[in-house]
């Protein structure tokens, strides 16, 4: 039973456990997100920076907000761990030809998206986690911190609404594979659900890339 604890395959289990309950994270931080382009004007300021208030105060999404941390730290280090693994347990690499024709470019680059996404991730939260807690933010009429204004701001710069947007991309390739890579770790893609578990990964890594990248461009060409 100790035995387990110290295998691949749980290891794989705590990824796959990991990277789903980011998955719930993405879509709860879609929907406040998407405050910043269904609303607009006063009514978008105001509601966006109370919602941000709440989620930097309210004692239970504190406890989530680590919880978040502790999978995304988890998710990474498990993930490069098994890839860095299977690498050494296999030094040579397959013919071109057969990699190609046996899995995807995605699957075969995973280690490299994940990096690029974690990338992206500390730049975001440079961005806007660290200044909303420990910046030099200020406060809109109502006196709150104004997050929507640093929002709104920076994508006003092409540059940083062209990183985001790339960094989507490279999301939802990563979702692609990772998404049904953990159905089949958890035992579930068997040939009775295959297809729709095909559907499942395809839908999530178009529909959550696509509407995060979406707001950004919005801001973009409003400002």
């Amino acid at each position: 039973m100790n035995s387990y604890f110290y295998s691949s395959v749980f290891r794989k289990t705590l990824a796959t456990l990991s990277g789903f309950f980011l998955i719930v994270f993405l879509f709860g931080h879609l929907a406040g997100n998407l405050q910043l382009v269904l609303l607009s004007g006063d009514v978008a300021q105001k509601q966006f920076n109370e919602y941000a208030l709440f989620m930097t105060s309210n004692p239970a999404v504190k406890i989530l907000s680590y919880l978040t941390y502790a999978s995304i730290l988890l998710h990474a280090a498990l993930t490069l761990f098994l890839a860095i693994q299977s690498k050494k347990a296999r030094p040579i690499d397959y013919e071109v030809s057969a990699g190609s024709a046996n899995s995807s470019w995605a699957s075969r680059n995973m280690p490299m998206l994940g990096i690029l996404v974690m990338l992206f991730i500390l730049i975001h939260m440079k961005s806007f986690w660290y200044e909303m807690h420990f910046g030099t933010i200020g406060n809109d009429p109502w006196g709150h911190k104004d997050l929507y204004t640093m929002t709104v701001v920076a994508f006003q710069k092409w540059w940083y609404t062209a990183f985001y947007v790339i960094s989507m991309v490279i999301l939802g390739f990563h979702l692609r594979h990772g998404v049904e890579s953990g159905f089949q770790t958890l035992g579930l893609k068997t040939r009775k659900y295959i297809g729709p578990i095909q559907t499942i990964s395809q839908t999530i890594a178009i529909l959550i890339p696509a509407a995060f990248a979406i707001i950004p461009i919005i801001l973009h060409l409003q400002s």
